[in-house]
């Protein structure tokens, strides 16, 4: 049988420097998780299928992502796949710690698998980045989850967002005042605008309401938020506190009544970060009904979600200009000294300083080092050895100094530093 040499279609490997500008992206992700307080959950890639498919979630009917699903079995013949995001797992971890103490701010980094079509930015396997507030009803919880990742953006020098926001109660109450009887239908053309553009949307719409329905709901959707606050819309009110308290945040908001965010989990606010142009990169909302699915009481719930993937494929300019850490930091070369190498690498690591040894010819190595931009190269010789020095070579200034392990130690935590 002939094996095929190939990644499949849809996954990938990531090689140096893809995977350490995907690092980098990562730890900063992780950085502001732990400065807004979160605390990290782990949870298995594969999950009974029953808890993943539609009979189980809080929806209306089978959205794409849980229609597009892995699915697998075990050798007991159980029905299985792999998780296709984070939140339906939620549910099942409450039911299993009902003790867990809210308010609960949870993060979660890590593979996720869909089987659907592939395009730029988008891969089978991909990583996501979540950040949840369990046990929080006020809006307060939404803006903090919205500043969260503004500060992420901000860090890695992305600035031409915009951050959009509505609301599904409000949506919904919008969709029921013209009396159409399935909103879930509705909103799915809804969301359809941007690609297909209105008139198309308006001849889709056709299937679920008359003319004038349609023509009712439009001119309702462009209406300002004061027309909804004057006519008691629900939601209306979470909208206003939302745009108030991001202000206090620093952070602008622009309401967009046409924004549909998914259609099963979200109860209230929604929000997505947008690039023009390019599209969504980062979404998320309010989801007060799926997490007391198997309890006896609902427990509100806020999170935001974006994957790796998508933010590197959407901009790539702009992440790009992230700093990347390079490393090895450090080349040590032994001229026939191999322990006294080996015992500099030592002491070089318990200090945090990363490094690597070539045992072989001075001129190889130097190449090497060369091709991988490692800014420093240690010399450790004869000569070096019985003046208990080493000769530190500077890569892109090609100066070289004779130093103590002590002076060694502390030049290369100092340029660490800067």
């Amino acid at each position: 049988m002939k094996i095929e040499i190939d990644t499949v279609k849809g996954f990938q490997d990531y090689l140096p420097p893809e995977s350490l500008k995907r690092k980098a992206i990562t730890e900063i992700a992780e950085k502001y998780f732990k400065l807004y307080g979160f605390l990290p959950v782990e949870t298995p890639i594969i999950e009974f299928d029953a808890l993943m498919s539609s009979p189980d979630l809080p929806s209306e009917g089978e959205d794409d992502a849980v229609s597009e699903r892995f699915r697998l079995q075990d050798r007991g013949k159980r029905n299985l796949g792999l998780r296709y995001e984070f939140t339906f797992q939620l549910g099942r971890i409450f039911k299993q710690n009902p003790n867990i103490k809210l308010p609960f701010r949870r993060y979660q980094i890590g593979p996720n698998f869909r089987d659907e079509p592939i395009r730029a930015g988008r891969t089978r396997q991909f990583i996501q980045l979540d950040a949840d507030i369990i046990g929080d009803p006020s809006v307060n919880a939404d803006a903090e989850c919205i500043s969260l990742v503004f500060d992420i953006l901000n860090e890695l020098k992305i600035k031409n967002f915009e951050i959009q926001i509505n609301n599904r109660a409000l949506l919904t109450a919008l969709i029921e005042s013209v009396q159409i009887k399935n909103p879930r239908a509705i909103m799915r053309e809804l969301d359809k605008i941007e690609k297909l553009g209105l008139d198309q949307v308006k001849a889709n719409l056709r299937k679920y309401a008359d003319s004038n329905q349609i023509i009712t709901l439009l001119k309702l959707l462009e209406k300002d938020i004061s027309f909804y606050k004057k006519n008691a819309f629900p939601g209306v009110d979470e909208l206003e506190d939302l745009i108030e308290t991001c202000s206090q945040y620093g952070i602008q908001v622009k309401f967009n009544p046409y924004m549909i965010r998914g259609f099963g989990y979200y109860t209230g606010n929604i929000f997505e970060f947008i690039i023009p142009k390019k599209g969504t990169i980062i979404a998320g909302g309010r989801y007060d009904k799926t997490l007391g699915k198997y309890l006896i009481n609902n427990i509100s719930a806020v999170g935001i979600s974006f994957s790796l993937e998508a933010l590197i494929g959407l901009c790539p300019e702009e992440t790009s200009k992230i700093e990347i850490e390079q490393y090895p930091k450090t080349l040590l070369i032994s001229i026939s000294q191999d322990l006294t190498t080996i015992n500099l690498a030592k002491a070089l690591r318990k200090n945090s300083i990363s490094c690597t040894i070539e045992f072989g010819k001075p001129s190889k190595a130097l190449d090497f080092a060369n091709s991988q931009k490692i800014p420093f190269v240690i010399f450790v010789g004869e000569e070096e050895t019985s003046q208990k020095k080493f000769k530190l070579k500077e890569m892109e200034s090609g100066k070289e100094t004779l130093l103590s392990e002590k002076q060694l130690i502390k030049k290369l935590k100092k340029s660490q530093t800067r």
